[in-house]
């Protein structure tokens, strides 16, 4: 993205008299109270993180593609979401300890982006009572997420200065949003109200079942149409993958075949194998099925390059190793400290909902082995400023076995080798250092257990 930046200069220099909008765009602005941890920008499907320098009072500015309309400008705590188009010039102004309140973006193209702010507060608003309104019957929470659209609706009539052709868009997407949390409420509430057997009522659904799934426009413009689509093909290939009892992620990828829209199918697949790769039980099954529905080459270098990492991850191989990781015992730690013994890893971090969900599984089976030629590592990929939560964490919770920290979280050498991109994510490696599985059952599955048994220990 710098090289552009030299082309915004030239440009500038040479002047255009038929004033065509540069294919780029700028960002600049100023953190206070910037806190440790790399200014990045990023792409939703995290395909692109390139780190922003940073200046000693807080100032940046980096040089945008406009291939890419979407953005999340990230200081390691605090996120800021970029929609960005040819000819804008963003200027991004908070202080990173009172973020919510200071954020400020002014310039060309600021209008649309402080839509979204305002936009994505309300959406912030209302996830804050998810546990009161998943649990309310379905007519009052149809009610609910009415209002909720008007309301949105309402500050987007409210906006000055956005370009008509956005609103339309915008609009559309309002209302996939809806449809969209009437398609979660299933989920919500069997969660919220701890009934695991409630299904909604036949109609319920019924504003989804005329839903046109090959809108290309409104799938690159909206993130809620997008997972509309997903969830149509998600839902398809479950039930295919249950009837033919193979492996789902094979299925979806298989079915991806029948979409004729190019743009839809790619996306769907590359967004689908770009995360869940790492944890195909087939790698090279995966690959080849992703090869054979995928046309867009950018798009299959990046994961042909993930897939080239992944084969040196298969049982086996030498595993990565992670080196002088602070231990909360004191000292520091590494992977060869612990030759001689199987390695059953756990990478988490203090935020992490279903990590801790883990954790009395995870003290059970520690238990049970700890007479046994194993060692269970705990690694934490909090970053510096939750560095105290995690120290607390450890003693509050009595978490035992060997608790590291990971150097630089999600950066760290260890983590990325192992091309983690989820968590809690579970290893074990056998007492030579070798591989046993890079995608380990949880400490709450019985296959753990058979996992160890099979291996003897």
């Amino acid at each position: 993205m710098k090289k552009l930046f030299f082309i915004a200069i030239a440009i500038t220099l040479i002047g255009c008299k038929n004033e065509v909008k540069p294919e780029y765009a700028i960002i600049s602005g100023k953190i206070t109270n910037k806190q440790n941890g790399d200014l990045t920008i990023n792409t939703e499907d995290r395909s692109v993180e390139e780190k922003i320098d940073v200046a000693p009072d807080g100032t940046f500015t980096d040089t945008l593609s406009t291939d890419i309309s979407s953005y999340i400008l990230f200081d390691s705590k605090n996120p800021v979401f970029l929609k960005v188009k040819s000819g804008d010039n963003l200027n991004i102004t908070y202080d990173a300890t009172d973020f919510e309140n200071s954020l400020v973006i002014t310039g060309n193209g600021a209008e649309i982006n402080n839509y979204i702010i305002a936009k994505r507060k309300t959406e912030m608003d209302l996830s804050k009572k998810s546990a009161e309104i998943f649990q309310k019957n379905e007519a009052d929470y149809k009610t609910s997420m009415l209002e909720f659209k008007a309301s949105q609706e309402k500050l987007l009539n409210n906006t000055k200065g956005l370009p008509s052709d956005y609103v339309e868009k915008e609009k559309r997407d309002l209302n996939y949003g809806y449809l969209s949390k009437l398609n979660t409420y299933e989920r919500g509430h069997q969660y919220f109200t701890k009934n695991q057997e409630f299904k909604v009522s036949d109609n319920f659904l019924n504003e989804l079942k005329d839903l046109d799934y090959t809108n290309v426009e409104d799938f690159k413009f909206s993130s809620n149409y997008k997972g509309l689509v997903n969830d149509y093909y998600s839902i398809k290939a479950r039930a295919l993958s249950k009837k033919d009892s193979m492996s789902y992620d094979l299925v979806f990828l298989s079915s991806m075949a029948n979409i004729e829209q190019e743009t839809i199918k790619n996306t769907l697949i590359f967004d689908f194998a770009n995360f869940n790769i790492p944890y195909s039980k087939d790698v090279d099954a995966f690959y080849k099925m992703y090869t054979e529905n995928s046309t867009n080459e950018k798009n299959n270098k990046l994961i042909a390059e993930k897939y080239n990492k992944l084969t040196a991850l298969k049982k086996g191989k030498p595993s990565p190793k992670f080196v002088d990781y602070e231990n909360h015992a004191g000292g520091k730690m590494s992977l060869d400290d612990l030759k001689g013994k199987y390695v059953y890893i756990d990478v988490w971090a203090t935020w992490c909902g279903p990590c801790i969900q883990q954790i009395p599984y995870l003290q059970e089976v520690e238990k049970k082995y700890h007479d046994k030629n194993i060692e269970f590592v705990s690694i934490s990929i909090d970053t510096p400023n939750n560095h105290e939560k995690w120290k607390t964490m450890v003693n509050e919770k009595g978490l035992s076995g060997i608790q590291l920290i990971a150097d630089n979280n999600w950066n760290s050498n260890f983590v990325q080798e192992y091309q983690i991109q989820g968590i809690p994510k579970f290893i074990l490696i056998d007492a030579e250092g070798n591989i046993v599985d890079s995608n380990a059952p949880r400490p709450s599955s019985e296959k753990l257990i058979e996992l160890f048994n099979s291996h003897n220990i």
